[in-house]
Parts: structure tokens; sequence; C-alpha cells
């Protein structure tokens, strides 16, 4: 089972080997897609986690226990046709391959099933037509 989160590390928390930790203790391989983190600074990172559905929610709640912050609001990419002027920009940040130009018409393509929702498209984006929607909760 995969699940995607947004870590968000205290001051304190910075210099733990956070995903050497996950996969020695709960088995669990975890994908950095994004990580804002500067050491004696708080930061970000959003992992996809692998692995067995009960290590992830112990993995959760241990991650917890190190004070680490967690984001599990489920959203998706959309992409406003309206402003979106093809340029592309997105699609060279996108690390799954979800925002491509397709030719010959060169014309921004988005695969929402192979959007991992890492967000590195928002801010690349100079039109601002790429955004974030979140599921209702």
């Amino acid at each position: 089972m995969k699940r995607r989160l947004t870590l968000h590390f205290p001051r304190e928390a910075v210099h733990q080997p956070i995903t050497y930790r996950l996969a020695v203790d709960f088995d669990i391989a975890a994908k950095i897609l994004r990580a804002q983190i500067s050491p004696n600074q708080s930061g970000t990172m959003v992992v996809e986690l692998s692995g067995d559905i009960d290590e992830l929610t112990a993995a959760e709640a241990w991650l917890e226990s190190q004070g680490l912050g967690i984001n599990r609001a489920p959203g998706q990419i959309a992409v406003d046709s309206s402003l979106c002027v093809d340029c592309g920009i997105c699609s060279s940040v996108c690390p799954s391959g979800a925002l491509s130009l397709s030719q010959p018409a060169w014309q921004l393509q988005f695969d929402a099933q192979r959007c991992l929702v890492c967000e590195q498209c928002i801010p690349s984006c100079p039109l601002d037509a790429i955004s974030l929607v979140l599921a209702p909760p």
C-alpha cells in the first residue's frame, strides 16, 4: 500500500534520520518527492510511503511521537486550461511525468493517474493555472 504524506519538521527534529528509521524499524520505503529542510530550522518534506498497511499505521504513529506534524489531507492537482498557455515549464519539474507536452500540437497534457501530488508544478506555473484542490473532510 502507498500513502502520500507531508511531514512538517520542527527545528529539533531536522537532524533525525527519519527515512532510515522508517526503512529499518518499519520496513517502509520512503520516496522523497519534495523537501525543504535546512539545518537548525524547521522544514517540510513530501514523501510517498510504501509498505504493509499495519506497518504504515505504526510508522505514522512513530513519526508523530518524534514531534513531526503530518498532513494527510488528500487532494489532487487541477490545471485550468483557460489560463494555461502550454509553456511546458510545469512538465519540466514533474517527477512522475503526469504533466507533458504532446507533439506535434505542443499542448499540455495532464495524466491524473500518474500524478503524485508532490505540488512541484504549482510554484513553477507563471500564470497560476495549476492548483491543489483538497478533498472535503
